[in-house]
């Protein structure tokens, strides 16, 4: 498995594309003027407590207020939570971090339990605790990180200083290594420290890392072969940061100069736009439908067009396998995230069934997002999920169409003839006019004159009254206006 990171740099946003074995499957974007708000620290104000949710709104400086769930204040281990009322008084500051980003109407979401990222590890200076990633499997593996931690806090004096979070990059890492990170998450939170006692409430204590940077830091891998960069002064960035950071890395940091983009010298502008197309064509033939909506992504598996070599289970049992594959890289590459509802084409033989969830599994283990495959309905749906923190390339990239607003769907023409036929007759019966002048789209207008003249011809005798037409270029479908003459 080669992997290659790209990253394209303009003044207006910074993106970053995941390439394994030359397809995309990942692609990130920052715009200048939007920038994510996940991992900053800010000193805020408790706006308002809500006992009946568990929860309170806190003011971070932000547009709209920011929500916190009890759960992620009280400091007690376990299932129990204290009551809200206990935890927070409006008026109370309060310092918080972001573990996901306004999206859609919703408030960012905050969390007191502070963390603090670096290549190997995750520093919570508020939580005497040292975990390993789930993902680092081996226990001789993860028995000797945690005792190389042992050893850096026992070096360091800094025993009642907080606990530690040993990333999955973490595996095989270097006694040396980790304990430059640990300094250096130690320096950063001592900086971090001085500013919470000085800053007044709402304001940004810390910020994250730029979009370049923590690519650097989160998606690099011992998989990973390249990291493009487009941009000198970017590039020059980065080479410090790598320097302090994480030197192993700099053997692999290439400046790309060449006058075509480098992300069409990838096809990743091509991959980008497949992206928010709502059908994925796959190579047997078949294909899938993604339907994004606010409460959950449904995904929908058709065999399409292919029709297999010996019977229709087995035509079925290739196309799921196939869109299993298809499924885990379209999670990734469009950041879906929530709740996710996977309808397979129906299965009798469990083997079969067994089988397609493990392939699903299998692609989701390279999955940077956190996933979690809850099992098949009585329905035969596939239920699961994917941590959200950021907003999808959807809803980075697209907004909801102003003709449908969103519902992907409109009248024919033929209904709204008739509502404007409707609309007609409620005004005469409640003014007095002369005439009737419509003002419609030309595919209205067309049906009205064509179609539905019969219709037309009626009414005006029915309500004695001349209707006249006119053609507005600039109403959609559905928008029409009835003007009293």
């Amino acid at each position: 498995m080669s992997e290659e990171i790209l990253i394209n740099v303009t003044p207006m946003e910074t993106r970053v594309a995941l390439v394994e074995n030359g397809v995309l499957q990942e692609v990130h974007i920052e715009r200048t003027l939007r920038r994510g708000i996940v991992g900053n620290i800010y000193k805020g104000k408790v706006v308002r407590v809500l006992p009946g949710m568990q929860a309170a709104f806190v003011d971070i400086g932000l547009e709209r207020a920011a929500f916190i769930h009890a759960s992620e204040v009280s400091e007690r281990e376990g299932s129990a939570v204290e009551p809200i009322t206990a935890l927070l008084h409006e008026g109370q500051a309060l310092v918080v971090q972001v573990t996901k980003d306004p999206i859609g109407t919703k408030g960012a979401r905050l969390t007191t339990h502070l963390s603090i990222p670096s290549r190997f590890l995750v520093y919570m200076p508020r939580t005497p605790h040292v975990g390993i990633s789930l993902k680092i499997e081996e226990e001789s593996e993860r028995e000797r990180l945690k005792q190389i931690v042992a050893d850096c806090v026992a070096s360091e004096g800094i025993e009642e200083a907080g606990g530690f979070i040993l990333r999955t990059a973490a595996e095989a890492a270097r006694e040396d290594e980790i304990l430059a990170d640990i300094r250096y998450v130690r320096r950063l939170w001592l900086q971090i420290s001085q500013q919470i006692q000085a800053a007044p409430s709402p304001s940004v204590i810390y910020e994250d890392l730029s979009l370049a940077m923590r690519t650097l830091r989160d998606l690099v891998s011992p998989r990973t072969e390249k990291v493009r960069v487009d941009s000198r002064e970017t590039f020059q960035k980065i080479e410090v940061f790598v320097q302090e950071l994480m030197p192993a890395v700099s053997g692999f940091l290439e400046h790309y100069p060449g006058e075509r983009p480098i992300f069409d010298l990838y096809g990743i502008e091509d991959e980008i736009q497949k992206a928010m197309e709502r059908r994925v064509m796959l190579k047997s033939g078949g294909h899938l439908v993604i339907d994004q909506t606010e409460a959950m992504t449904t995904i929908d598996v058709n065999t399409g067009a292919f029709v297999g070599h010996r019977n229709l289970e087995e035509t079925i049992f290739k196309t799921n396998l196939e869109a299993s594959t298809a499924i885990a890289r379209q999670l990734r590459l469009r950041n879906l995230g929530g709740i996710i509802i996977i309808d397979f084409i129906d299965m009798e033989d469990e083997e079969h069934q067994r089988q397609v969830l493990r392939t699903l599994e299998k692609q989701l283990e390279r999955d940077h997002a956190k996933t979690n495959i809850i099992g098949i309905t009585e329905l035969g749906l596939v239920q699961m999920t994917r941590k959200r923190t950021r907003e999808s390339l959807e809803q980075i990239l697209c907004e909801p169409c102003p003709c449908c607003s969103g519902r992907g769907i409109q009248k024919t023409p033929e209904s709204v003839c008739y509502e404007i036929f409707r609309e007609i007759l409620r005004e005469a019966r409640a003014y007095q006019a002369g005439a009737y002048m419509v003002l419609a789209s030309q595919s209205v207008i067309d049906r009205l004159l064509d179609e539905e003249s019969g219709h037309v011809a009626d009414l005006e005798i029915f309500i004695e009254r001349p209707i006249k037409f006119q053609v507005e270029t600039v109403y959609t479908q559905e928008q029409y206006d009835v003007v009293l003459m």
